[in-house]
């Protein structure tokens, strides 16, 4: 399909139903993830996390049906991969993860109550998993002894004698594992009421759809199914490399295939321009370099060793950030999804197209950030009788 959103291939409800719920849900990823972005606030994903586990709950209470939650769930995250953020590869991964975790719960222990609250719980909680597990990425496991080092300044100065940091980590779990419970029990409530609701989608009219192709791709990038193997092997190899080898050996190897990258995908790699970036790795470097092994009192500000592990967390940061914004321009490379999509995806690719073309006008519907973030249940409830409407479009447009 590359017109519209007319398609000549048959999908079943399921799909329908997965394209709304998709489309849905990748709106209200642009909407929040864009507010956060723009205010630099903390706690982004577990919010969107939060909203995406409230979304897929509700619409399971509307459409229960088997399969709609992970399909919905692949739709936006193939969705937030065209997304013009040069890093897509862990928002994927995320909304995936959530997807499959609701579906789990659902398939093995039903629709009700007490399995939906479970899910939500952890749902939620795999923001934080997810979070634990980009920074180990990004770093190496330096930044948890790094992390664990400064908990124990911390608590000294507050005189807590036999500091425990596994006591952090239990608290902010108990956290998310409440939030995630908070947020199924207020999908499953939303779900279950929409049936009554009687609102119109304001605004709202199938000719505003887009007809151009939505799957244009910028004419002056190219792709090569080459690059795209050899970041598969080089990424887990440069690693490998920088967790075995000297400092000095990895700046050689680093700054060969960030010279390439940066040259090659210079249009990519937006985050390298950011101060903030840098000025991250700075504060990275110095917190090493003084609560490194703890913080001496002879009079030494700065730890030699710390600030070689500094530099080398910085190193693999670096590296991940390269490595990563160039995997991710080529993994839309058109040969590659044709290519997927010949070998069974086609679906995928339809119901895609349903959802691509229609996200103008769901954002443009959607309510504001403030009104979502204050009033998520008012607005969760006007995305149910949207998507009904939705539906209808889609049915009548396949």
């Amino acid at each position: 399909m590359s017109q519209g959103i007319k398609s000549p291939i048959h999908l079943k409800p399921v799909w329908l139903k997965a394209a709304v719920l998709g489309g849905l849900w990748a709106s209200v990823e642009i909407i929040i993830g864009s507010f956060f972005h723009n205010l630099r606030l903390p706690f982004g994903g577990t919010i969107l996390a939060a909203n995406g586990t409230i979304l897929m709950i509700a619409f399971y209470q509307m459409w229960p049906e088997k399969g709609l939650i992970w399909r919905a769930g692949l739709i936006a995250a193939l969705m937030k991969s065209v997304s013009p953020s040069a890093v897509i590869l862990g928002p994927m991964i995320g909304i995936m993860s959530e997807a499959l975790i609701v579906e789990f719960f659902i398939r093995i222990f039903g629709n009700n109550l007490i399995s939906l609250s479970i899910a939500g719980a952890l749902s939620v909680s795999s923001a934080l998993l997810h979070k634990v597990a980009s920074l180990i990425i990004l770093y190496g496991l330096n930044i948890v002894r790094l992390y664990v080092d400064i908990f124990n300044w911390l608590a000294k100065q507050i005189k807590i004698e036999n500091p425990d940091p596994w006591m952090l980590v239990t608290i902010v779990t108990a956290v998310y594992l409440i939030l995630g419970t908070g947020s199924a029990i207020i999908g499953f409530l939303i779900g279950r009421k929409s049936g009554s609701s009687k609102l119109q989608m304001q605004g709202f009219s199938p000719e505003k759809l887009d007809k151009e192709n939505i799957f244009a791709i910028d004419p002056d990038q190219h792709f090569s199914t080459l690059l795209f193997v050899m970041h598969i092997l080089l990424i887990p190899a440069g690693l490998l490399l920088l967790n075995f080898m000297e400092l000095v050996y990895g700046l050689v190897i680093i700054g060969l295939y960030s010279s390439f990258c940066i040259l090659y995908y210079r249009k990519t790699l937006r985050r390298l321009k950011k101060p903030a970036f840098w000025w991250q790795l700075v504060l990275l470097t110095f917190l090493a370099g003084i609560f490194w092994n703890g913080v001496k009192e002879n009079g030494v500000l700065f730890a030699t060793e710390g600030l070689l592990i500094g530099l080398e967390m910085n190193l693999r940061a670096f590296f991940v950030v390269i490595a990563f914004s160039a995997f991710s321009v080529e993994l839309r490379n058109p040969g590659i999804r044709d290519f997927l999509f010949s070998k069974g995806f086609d679906k995928i690719y339809a119901a895609l197209g349903l959802s691509f073309t229609a996200l103008p006008v769901m954002i443009e519907a959607m309510p504001s950030p403030q009104k979502l973030l204050r009033h998520p249940i008012q607005s969760f409830s006007k995305m149910m009788i949207h998507a009904r409407e939705w539906l209808e479009v889609f049915e009548n447009k396949k």
